[in-house]
C-alpha cells in the first residue's frame, strides 16, 4: 500500500480512470456487436456513431490507434457488403 499522500491520491485516480476506461471499452464493444447484428439499413445509420466511439477510445488511449483503424475498416467493409 502507498505511504505518501500523493501516491495514495494517484492510486485513487488510477482506479477511477481504469473503471471509466473499462466502461467506455465495454460500451463500444456492445455497440460493435449490435452493429454487426443489425440489418443493412440500420447498419448504415449506426456506423458513424460506432466509428466515433472507436475514435474516442483511440484518442483517450484505451486502444491503440491502429487497432481503431482496423476495427473501423472491418466494420466499413461489413456495412458496404450489407447494402
Amino acid at each position: 500500500m502507498a505511504n505518501h499522500s500523493a501516491t495514495k491520491k494517484d492510486a485513487r485516480q488510477a482506479a477511477k480512470r481504469r473503471d471509466r476506461n473499462k466502461y467506455y471499452g465495454k460500451t463500444t464493444r456492445n455497440a460493435i456487436r449490435d452493429l454487426k447484428a443489425a440489418g443493412a439499413k440500420e447498419m448504415g445509420e449506426q456506423f458513424p456513431a460506432v466509428a466515433s466511439m472507436i475514435d474516442k477510445l483511440a484518442k483517450r488511449g484505451v486502444i491503440h490507434k491502429n487497432k481503431a483503424a482496423n476495427l473501423k475498416s472491418k466494420l466499413a467493409k461489413k456495412v458496404g457488403t450489407a447494402k
